[in-house]
């Protein structure tokens, strides 16, 4: 409880182990769109000992884009930093070093706050795994990430570029699998433009508006198209599309039978 910020916050699961991990690879920082005070509150909770942080942290009042984080406050080459977020049009510059987290929604007033109609993890009494939630799924990521960039095989450290790296390690994802899509997006709609459609390409996976033998998905919406009936008549997987998301944040292919279809009831 943050009483002179009338404030109550909750920490996510694995958030200790993940500080002190990912602290062994690399010089950490927070950087939030918060003031000052609230900046140095949560340095206080996440980092009592400041053996993490430091003086790294950077607030709203330090950055020099009104309403934009950059890496112009941060030390360090572009090439060189990995972002956390749960926010991707903050980082409008800074796209390819971004690793988009999803965010901890465990109190129902964070729900609200984000227009969600989804009830929170508190309100079903749940909350993220410790083993295999997003901060531990992150973890193994940003490891393979730093054993790649600092290979001793490579002659020097010059050139390398850590979005280059992350584009490569997100590209395996899904790796190998042919998506297409049915009623996610109007049938109008620029399919290759939207958010989902660019997600799958950017895990690696290939998308089409073609039913054909090589489809391995079909992301669908409701059971009861013809493309679902398509799919599960040659034996392809039909998947909702939280199957994308789930691999986009956890960084790996999810169990396609974790993601079912409903049929949508006619009006």
């Amino acid at each position: 409880m943050l009483d002179f910020m009338h404030m109550m916050t909750k920490l996510r699961p694995f958030v200790r182990t993940f500080l002190r991990e990912a602290s062994q690879m690399f010089e950490m920082y927070i950087y939030t769109m918060g003031d000052r005070a609230y900046a140095l509150e949560m340095a206080k909770i996440l980092d009592p000992r400041r053996e993490y942080f430091g003086d790294r942290i950077i607030s709203r009042d330090d950055g020099t884009q009104r309403h934009q984080k950059g890496l112009d406050v941060v030390l360090g080459q572009e090439s060189a930093v990995l972002i956390l977020d749960d926010t991707e049009n903050a980082w409008t510059k800074h796209k390819d070093n971004l690793i988009m987290m999803e965010r901890y929604h465990f109190f129902a007033s964070s729900c609200h706050q984000f227009g969600f109609s989804c009830k929170s993890l508190s309100e079903l009494k749940s909350d993220e795994s410790e083993s295999d939630g997003a901060l531990a799924s992150v973890l193994k990521v940003m490891r393979n990430i730093h054993y790649t960039f600092f290979d001793e095989l490579k002659e020097s450290l010059e050139g390398r570029d850590v979005r280059q790296v992350l584009k490569t390690v997100r590209k395996d994802v899904l790796q190998g699998c042919k998506i297409v899509f049915s009623r996610v997006f109007p049938t109008q709609y620029q399919a290759e433009n939207h958010f989902l459609w660019k997600m799958a390409e950017n895990l690696g996976a290939m998308c089409s508006t073609e039913l054909d033998s090589s489809v391995t998905h079909m992301v669908s919406t409701d059971a009861g198209t013809e493309k679902s009936q398509w799919a599960v008549k040659h034996n392809k997987f039909l998947v909702n599309p939280r199957w994308i998301e789930a691999a986009n944040y956890l960084w790996q292919k999810q169990p396609e039978e974790n993601f079912p279809v409903n049929q949508t009831k006619d009006k």
